[in-house]
């Protein structure tokens, strides 16, 4: 059994993620203190009523969920360890694990990102428990979020894990920025695909990816 994502490639140049160099000086608890004044700094220039029961602690729980809930991807204690496992079965098959759900964050407006991640690969000696793909997709959607970069960092991070460039993602999901503001167009939804190594080149292997997660 190895660990093949390693600690040093979470937030790199390849990561996509457009960070500070100083992104990790503070401390959640720090960011958590300095969210709440700003939020509340917000609610009040809103014109809302800061001393009432309902809104008063609002401030507090708004920052404890960006800092550790839905933009917990940008801590990096919290990447997922991905230890893999020797294909002793021999199994030289595509796996595919599909509708993985997908929550995050448009970076443009900060409304949510809510669709399914399919995501496959095809073994070079070295299997991963099936766990690890979803946690691998709700690592890096905690974050704010394009969905080509998501759809980008998932693939990489499996093919840095496994060792091989045979890996696949396709997101298919609904962004609020379009679905309840601007053109508020609730039916469309965005596709995005990122295909690697053999899913890249072959056309056969390309269609029963296609065919497993039920898109021509």
């Amino acid at each position: 059994m190895t660990d093949n994502f390693d600690d040093d490639d979470v937030f790199t140049g390849k990561d996509h993620t457009p960070l500070r160099d100083d992104a990790f000086m503070l401390s959640s608890e720090e960011k958590i203190k300095k969210i709440e004044h700003h939020f509340a700094e917000i609610m009040y220039i809103l014109g809302l009523d800061m001393t009432d029961d309902s809104l008063k602690d609002s401030p507090k729980r708004v920052a404890k969920m960006y800092v550790n809930e839905i933009f917990g991807g940008l801590l990096p204690e919290n990447k997922p360890g991905i230890s893999t496992f020797s294909n002793k079965y021999k199994y030289r098959q595509m796996l595919v694990e599909k509708d993985i759900t997908v929550y995050s964050f448009c970076e443009h407006h900060f409304l949510p990102i809510i669709g399914k991640a399919h995501v496959a690969y095809m073994s070079n000696g070295e299997v991963i428990g099936l766990s690890k793909i979803n946690r691998i997709v709700d690592y890096y959607a905690k974050r704010p979020q394009v969905q080509e970069r998501l759809t980008m960092q998932i693939v990489d991070a499996l093919k840095e894990a496994l060792g091989t460039t045979d890996v696949a993602c396709i997101i298919d999901a609904k962004h609020l920025c379009v679905n309840c503001r601007g053109i508020k167009d609730t039916q469309s939804s965005t596709i995005t695909a990122e295909l690697s190594g053999i899913f890249r080149t072959n056309p056969i292997t390309r269609q029963e990816f296609l065919h497993y997660v039920g898109m021509k």
